[in-house]
């Protein structure tokens, strides 16, 4: 038995999907039982249960030889800190209960760092939580940026007509497709190779820094011109509370880009095959859904 958290986010969807299609038994938890219905119309088991339940998250984890965990985002959080460690605490325990055997936990690169990197310290928490876990098999996949932070970038076009962010225009980021991780992820659990604590970095197709990632966006909505803008933290966290967000998750995801703009946060392994994944950024911002987000902003600036 196989059990994925997260089962209807980006990455945990992938899991799933793959692992039943080479036919394994696969349990889905999820807080939203509606949200779980696709996967169980493809033959997984759905499972409710709060994050944060230790002892519900135990049950969901009952006679599972493997798992995928992640923490989900929580962006209306007002201490979302604190709600990592709730997290990362009730899934340990569950996992220790329930006996799990595998373990492949989503991380991120940069959690190698116990603080100064926002968000991903909770990852590193996790990840030190994970490892206490003696008898479990456990490897954390630290992902690199996912492509897929870009689309909210559509609410500036749509006002503005410029991609604007927090981070140096010429800072080059491994840039990752969550569907990949998900197929890294469910690769590993079928495979189950991976022995003791082990840690494996993702860094995506190839680097792109934020005038690439604008040009590239351009391109796909027919906007050659579209400009990156690196604008001041405090116009940034206004517009990602506007967005809604809350004050507290707009200050972690600045202290993580200040983390990435001066080296604090970044990748420990030199790029190879085994860490390099296929799906570029032209071909995620061409899909259906960065599309439609793109054009209905590009739309709106043109009315403007």
């Amino acid at each position: 038995m196989y059990v994925v958290l997260g089962a209807s986010g980006n990455t945990g969807h992938v899991v799933a999907q793959q692992l039943l299609a080479s036919g394994k038994k696969v349990r889905v938890v999820g807080r939203n039982p509606g949200h779980l219905q696709l996967l169980a119309a493809e033959g997984a088991e759905k499972f409710v249960a709060d994050i944060t339940d230790a002892p519900a998250l135990t049950k969901a984890f009952h006679q599972a030889d493997s798992a995928y965990v992640m923490i989900p985002p929580n962006p209306t959080s007002t201490d979302f800190r604190a709600f990592q460690s709730r997290v990362s605490h009730a899934i340990t325990k569950a996992l220790q209960d329930a006996g799990v055997k595998n373990i492949v936990a989503l991380s991120s690169f940069g959690a190698d760092k116990s603080s100064g990197t926002g968000p991903v310290a909770g990852l590193y928490d996790l990840e030190q939580k994970l490892n206490q876990l003696a008898a479990a098999n456990v490897l954390h996949l630290r992902a690199g940026y996912f492509m897929e932070n870009t689309l909210p970038q559509a609410a500036a076009v749509r006002m503005l007509g410029i991609v604007v962010g927090p981070l140096s225009p010429d800072l080059k980021l491994p840039m990752i497709a969550t569907g990949d991780i998900g197929k890294t992820a469910a690769e590993a659990l079928l495979r189950l190779e991976f022995r003791g604590k082990q840690i494996q970095e993702l860094l995506g197709q190839r680097d792109l820094n934020y005038i690439e990632v604008a040009t590239i966006i351009g391109q796909a909505i027919g906007k050659p011109g579209l400009k990156y803008i690196h604008a001041p933290n405090d116009q940034v966290r206004a517009a990602m509370v506007q967005m809604g967000m809350s004050d507290n998750f707009a200050g972690l995801i600045l202290e993580m880009a200040a983390a990435l703009n001066d080296g604090h946060m970044r990748a420990l392994e030199p790029r190879s095959p085994g860490n390099t994944t296929a799906t570029t950024f032209e071909s995620l911002s061409t899909t259906t859904r960065s599309l439609a987000s793109w054009r209905a902003a590009d739309t709106r600036v043109r009315r403007l």
